[in-house]
């Protein structure tokens, strides 16, 4: 029975989720399995991996194969470094603790260039997030300058309006009694 590591698709449409199996290669691909060995969830980033390294190593010295994807997630979280170690240490080239120490210093080096990523996009992020409050504060002082040059153009027009109101008052009181003193004149003739 060939057997395959492989990624099993669940979550919903538009949001996968991985179960990372070992499976005989004639299954379906969202069907049975002989071991979940982790879970794969790309949807974070960086992508969240979760696997049972020690249980990928035997699968991978039991012959089975990973798939390109599934080789792609064994080399990221270091199994195919463990197996090729392992591999030494049954030849003979190696010991248990010179295989172990090289493992634990490749996961050290790996955990720091994560946690470098991780950094890198917060850091990105906040700044992102400063400049879009940067350009919201000017944009709000624009506003607010168009607000203030409204209101003092109002301000002048109503002015203006109340200046040109006061003199048609002045020009008809002027012209009132000129009108009445004529109005008399008629009168009397």
């Amino acid at each position: 029975m060939p057997v395959r590591i492989r990624l099993q698709r669940h979550g919903k449409k538009g949001k996968p989720f991985y179960w990372i199996v070992a499976a005989d290669s004639r299954a379906k691909r969202d069907g049975k399995f002989l071991e979940k060995i982790g879970t794969y969830n790309p949807n974070t980033n960086p992508a969240t991996i979760d696997l049972n390294v020690d249980q990928a190593v035997t699968w991978l010295f039991n012959g089975a194969q990973p798939t390109d994807t599934a080789r792609a997630i064994l080399s990221y979280k270091g199994a195919l470094l463990k197996h090729h170690l392992e591999g030494g240490v049954r030849k003979g080239a190696l010991t248990p603790e010179q295989a172990e120490a090289k493992f634990t210093a490749w996961l050290d080096e790996k955990a720091g260039k994560v946690d470098a990523k991780k950094d890198g996009l917060a850091k990105s992020k906040a700044d992102a997030k400063a400049e879009a409050l940067k350009a919201e504060k000017a944009a709000n002082e624009k506003r607010a300058a168009a607000q203030a040059e409204a209101a003092k153009a109002e301000e002048v027009a109503e002015e203006a309006a109340t200046e040109e109101v006061v003199e048609a008052a002045a020009e008809e009181t002027t012209e009132a009694p000129a009108t009445e003193e004529s109005n008399e004149e008629n009168t009397e003739a």
